[in-house]
C-alpha cells in the first residue's frame, strides 16, 4: 500500500514523516529537513485524558533515552520495565538464588521488595531497601536477565505491577520495554516500535557500557539475548496498528522528533502541513 505523509508541529522545522502500512504494521520514516536541527519543542497532549505511549524495541534501539525525553516533553511519567525485570535478576543473584529453578525465580519475584522512579528525571531503583540504580546495568546483570525475563511466571507478576503503575498514574505515562504494545498495554492510545540495524545497536550498547566490552560480548548482549527473550516476548516485529520507527541513520535529537510526529499523528490525526 503506497504511504501517506504524516506530520506533527515537533517535526515540521527538522523533517518529515512518512508511512505506509506493511503486513506487520504501519512503517515509519523520518526524513530530515535542510533546514538545520529539528525542533526541541514539547507540549502536554490530551490534559485530562488518558495517553499511553507504549515503546517496544530490541536490545541497543534506544528505547531507554528516547522515552525519557519523550516523557520530558509531554511531561508523562516513566517507565522502564525492563529495569523491573533487572531487579529481580539482581535479587537472585545476591542471594545466591538458581536462575535456571523457573520456580525459585517465579517466588523471588512475587515476594520481591520493589521500589521504582517513575519520573524521566530521576531514575531510581531500590531493592529491599539497596540503592541498585547502577548495579543492574552491570554486564553480569545483563548476561543473566534473560533467565528472568523467559519466565513467564515472573512475566506475569511484573506486568500486573506495570499495569498498576500504569492505572496509578491515570494512564498519563511513557511505557518501554519488550512485549508492551502487544501485552502490557496492547490499548495505548500509541503504540510503537522503536528498531534498529544490528550494527548501530552494537554500536550504541558499546558505547553506552564506555567501550568496556568486546565485540563477541556486545553481540552476546545484543543479539543473542533478543533471541532468547523473543521466544516469550514479541519485539522485533511491529504488530497489526503499531507503528514503527527505524532510528539507524538517525541521531538522538531525530529520533525523538521522529517519535514525537507519530505520537501527535496518532493521537491528533493530523496530516501533513495541517
Amino acid at each position: 500500500m503506497a504511504g501517506t505523509a504524516m506530520s506533527a508541529r515537533d517535526a515540521r522545522q527538522g523533517g518529515s514523516l512518512s508511512s505506509a502500512s506493511t503486513s506487520e504494521g504501519t512503517s515509519v520514516r523520518y526524513t530530515p529537513g535542510p533546514g538545520g536541527r529539528p525542533s526541541h519543542s514539547g507540549q502536554p497532549l490530551r490534559v485530562g485524558r488518558p495517553l499511553v505511549v507504549a515503546i517496544d524495541g530490541p536490545s541497543g534501539s534506544g528505547k531507554s533515552s528516547i522515552s525519557k525525553e519523550v516523557a520530558r516533553r509531554l511531561r508523562l511519567a516513566y517507565l522502564d520495565t525492563g529495569a523491573m525485570y533487572r531487579a529481580v535478576a539482581w535479587d537472585c543473584l545476591e542471594r545466591g538464588l538458581d536462575l535456571a529453578d523457573g520456580a525459585v525465580v517465579e517466588a523471588a519475584a512475587r515476594a520481591l521488595d520493589l521500589e521504582l522512579s517513575t519520573s524521566a528525571d530521576a531514575e531510581r531503583v531500590v531493592v529491599r531497601g539497596h540503592d541498585v540504580t547502577a548495579a543492574i546495568r552491570e554486564p553480569r546483570i545483563s548476561s543473566a536477565v534473560s533467565a528472568v525475563a523467559t519466565n513467564l511466571g515472573v512475566r506475569d507478576e511484573l506486568i500486573r505491577r506495570q499495569r498498576a503503575l500504569i492505572a496509578a498514574h491515570g494512564r498519563r505515562m511513557v511505557v518501554e520495554g519488550r512485549d508492551i504494545t502487544t501485552v502490557v498495554a496492547r490499548d495505548a492510545e500509541v503504540r510503537l516500535l522503536l528498531t534498529a540495524s544490528e550494527e548501530a545497536r552494537m554500536r550504541r550498547r558499546g558505547a553506552q557500557l564506555g567501550g568496556t566490552q568486546t565485540a563477541e560480548q556486545l553481540r552476546e548482549q545484543v543479539v543473542a539475548r533478543d533471541a532468547k527473550d523473543s521466544t516469550v516476548a514479541s519485539f522485533t516485529q511491529a504488530a497489526d496498528g503499531v507503528f514503527t520507527v527505524d532510528s539507524s541513520e538517525l541521531d538522538f535529537d531525530q529520533t525523538v522528533d521522529a517519535v514525537l510526529g507519530v505520537v501527535h499523528a496518532a493521537v491528533g490525526g493530523r496530516p501533513a502541513g495541517a
